[in-house]
């Protein structure tokens, strides 16, 4: 044995350092001649999410098939090679719902936009930040959100990505495929030591914000106390991420498993590589939670659409409706393209990375200005959902019960999650 100096207070420090560190003999580890037990992967959970809904008439299975045995639409068709390993859920949606061409804001939250006095809008926190403070502790990024700069003409609404926090604020998104390589993959271009002088440098301006907010918190009516408690809360996230960007300043980013995307990509091909971003982020542990908020008017573009995304939502029989089906098909193909790339990536274990994904694909629109039985796809295997089956639940069955069902499905122990009412027992395996 290798006389060392570590300890378990040492190894500890930073769970990221843990991650990092291999199986060594040298501090407790023994490998077999049998074989050395391979840990079990960890779960993850995506979320892609799209505005202005799908082509009701060509997108949904008929609603009299349900079960395995069903035929899959035309919408859906490119997906037949893998028809055993999603499920397609028809009859939810979010009762508070109003905006027709809001496809995300509240997708994931279901939450009731009046819900607080005085506000025209407010949020809650969504399903994906939710698993991320139960999955995202030991990586490096607790969670990352892909979002696209044409948002707003593809009908998703207010937001800045798909996820909302604890206390209903948008998270950030990166809206570029260059962008988020960078952001998983590439070193940091200043010394250690600039970037330790940095995280001091905001933990010091911190300090004096809050010191300032507490000096006047006497005498303050109860709303505004309320809006310092919130304020209060929000330092003590700002210290958190800083305390976690501490422990992961000398652990060397992944190293990526695809090369550097091209620059300028738009439309079908930028979705393709934010799709293989999404595989590489999850192959390599950078984080274990991802959401997608994917554009509608550049894909359109690259499909050589001439259609506005806005009036391929209002569509009837010709040409409108023609745009909204190659949507469709486009969005058909490119899923399938990922749920590929996640049966072929495979684990340490020798199970793939699919049999470890819960991922939800779907919109809060089912088509025009719809807000019932939002279109929604589950497949994965790691919230051991029940898959390979077409579901038709009641009419107005709250999406959120689907959420709570998957988050119950990876593990974590909640009863409620927005609307929910409880989960969907037809999809547990």
């Amino acid at each position: 044995m290798i006389k060392n100096s570590f300890n378990r207070r040492r190894l500890i420090r930073g769970t990221g350092a843990l991650i990092a560190l291999p199986a060594l003999e040298s501090i407790g580890f023994r490998r077999f001649a049998s074989a050395a037990a391979v840990a079990t992967p960890p779960k993850r959970v995506v979320f892609l999410g799209f505005g202005f809904g799908v082509t009701q008439e060509t997108w949904f299975p008929d609603a009299e098939q349900t079960g395995s045995e069903y035929d899959l639409s035309e919408g859906l068709a490119p997906l037949a090679r893998h028809k055993k390993d999603f499920t397609v859920v028809q009859g939810c949606s979010n009762k508070f719902s109003s905006e027709a061409h809001w496809g995300s804001t509240f997708w994931l939250t279901g939450a009731n936009r009046f819900a607080v006095p005085g506000q025209s809008m407010s949020n809650s926190i969504s399903v994906d930040q939710v698993a991320a403070k139960h999955l995202g502790q030991g990586t490096r990024f607790t969670s990352v959100q892909l979002a696209s700069p044409d948002a707003k003409s593809s009908g998703h609404g207010p937001g800045l990505s798909l996820a909302w926090d604890q206390h209903g604020k948008p998270v950030a998104g990166l809206n570029t495929p260059v962008e988020i390589f960078h952001k998983l993959f590439s070193a940091s271009d200043l010394p250690l030591e600039q970037r330790q002088a940095a995280i001091a440098e905001q933990r010091s301006v911190l300090d004096a914000v809050l010191t300032e907010a507490k000096r006047v918190q006497r005498g303050l009516t109860k709303t505004d106390k309320d809006k310092l408690g919130e304020y209060f809360q929000g330092i003590r996230d700002i210290e958190t991420r800083l305390s976690k960007d501490q422990d992961w300043l000398t652990v060397p980013k992944a190293k990526p498993p695809l090369k550097e995307p091209e620059p300028g990509l738009k439309g079908k091909a930028e979705i393709k590589v934010m799709y293989d971003l999404i595989a590489a982020a999850l192959q390599t542990d950078s984080t274990r939670v991802m959401t997608y908020r994917q554009p509608v008017q550049t894909l359109l573009q690259s499909l050589d659409v001439g259609v506005a995304p806005h009036n391929m939502s209002h569509y009837s029989p010709g040409e409108r409706m023609e745009a909204s089906k190659q949507r469709d098909k486009a969005q058909s193909e490119l899923l399938a393209g990922l749920i590929d790339k996640l049966k072929a990536t495979k684990e340490a274990d020798g199970s793939s990375l699919f049999d470890h994904v819960a991922l939800a694909y779907g919109s809060n629109i089912r088509s025009i200005h719809y807000l019932d039985n939002c279109p929604t796809i589950l497949t994965g295997g790691g919230a051991n959902l029940k898959l390979g089956q077409h579901l038709a639940l009641p009419e107005d069955t709250p999406l959120c019960n689907t959420w709570l069902t998957m988050l119950q499905g990876i593990g974590i122990q909640t009863e409620q999650h927005g609307d929910s009412t409880g989960i969907v027992k037809e999809l547990q395996a």
